[in-house]
């Protein structure tokens, strides 16, 4: 079923699968697009983590609603081997050579002209792998993504990054995440070990790239239930109108947020819902549009 809209471009009615041949692969992905929206305002790649898919990210997330809150299009692709090409080494898609980092950008281009998304409206997400995916496409890609907020994840200590302009980073990660360690050094993940950056040396090198000029303003966000505690460190004197903002989840797990728990909880850690976020990094991206 197909929702024509007044523009005259045809838009696929939500979570619909598609195929893109590229690398002499045929890649998949879910996409979603608001009913009746004849121009979203935004294109949000969204990445699952190791062993995921782009229906568990989806599932995960609860993205879609955000997007029909606010009128944009997110895509959900899958990676190969459930993994990202994330440049760490530790991954099937690494070792193979597959380039994620040209499928995305494909993709964004495919969808851009498809949904009408202008330039300077394409920003990332993801979790975990798909969150260390995110990072990497803003150091390769700044051209393309606006914004980025990977949830979770960081870089490996081999993967370069040097962006070719600035680019607004959102990045969320929980100081208990048992899984990829708040301070960084060796971790296994599913497809076997590497070395990440810190969450916090994360932040600052995407200062350093972004040639904030001042040190980050912070908050505390009102505490609930659940055990967390989120510290936001938010420096705005960057170049070219970027930002870089830093929500510390203190107690937090390897989790999404506001999103629903991953299983077992004893092992990966607590769900903070001290905040929302696919709704914060929405906000996030709508407010570093280029």
């Amino acid at each position: 079923m197909l929702f024509v809209f007044a523009s005259g471009r045809a838009s696929a009615s939500p979570d619909q699968p598609g195929q893109l041949d590229f690398g002499g692969l045929v890649r998949t992905y879910v996409v979603h697009a608001p009913a009746g929206v004849s121009h979203p305002v935004g294109l949000v790649v969204n990445l699952h983590g190791g062993g995921g898919t782009g229906r568990g990210e989806e599932a995960l997330t609860h993205y879609d609603a955000v997007a029909d809150a606010h009128g944009f299009v997110v895509v959900y692709p899958d990676g190969i081997d459930k993994n990202w090409a994330d440049g760490r080494g530790a991954s099937e898609p690494n070792r193979r050579g597959i380039d994620d980092v040209g499928f995305i950008s494909a993709l964004v281009s495919k969808l851009a002209a498809d949904y009408g998304i202008d330039a300077g409206h394409i920003f990332a997400t993801g979790m975990s792998n798909g969150a260390f995916m995110t990072n990497r496409l803003a150091c390769d890609r700044a051209d393309l993504f606006a914004a980025i907020a990977p949830v979770s994840g960081t870089l490996g200590v081999n993967v370069e990054c040097t962006p070719s302009r600035p680019v607004a980073v959102l990045e969320i990660h929980g100081t208990a995440d048992p899984i990829v360690p708040f301070d960084g050094g060796a971790m296994i993940g599913r497809g076997g070990p590497s070395t990440i950056v810190s969450a916090p040396s994360m932040v600052e090198r995407w200062r350093d790239i972004d040639g904030c000029q001042s040190d980050p303003g912070q908050d505390v966000l009102p505490r609930n239930s659940d055990g967390t505690e989120v510290h936001r460190f938010t420096t705005t004197s960057c170049a070219d109108g970027t930002a870089v903002v830093f929500m510390a989840v203190d107690n937090g797990g390897h989790t999404w947020p506001g999103g629903t728990q991953y299983p077992p909880k004893a092992v990966i850690g607590p769900t903070s819902h001290a905040f929302d976020a696919s709704e914060t990094s929405w906000q996030f991206f709508a407010s570093h549009i280029r």
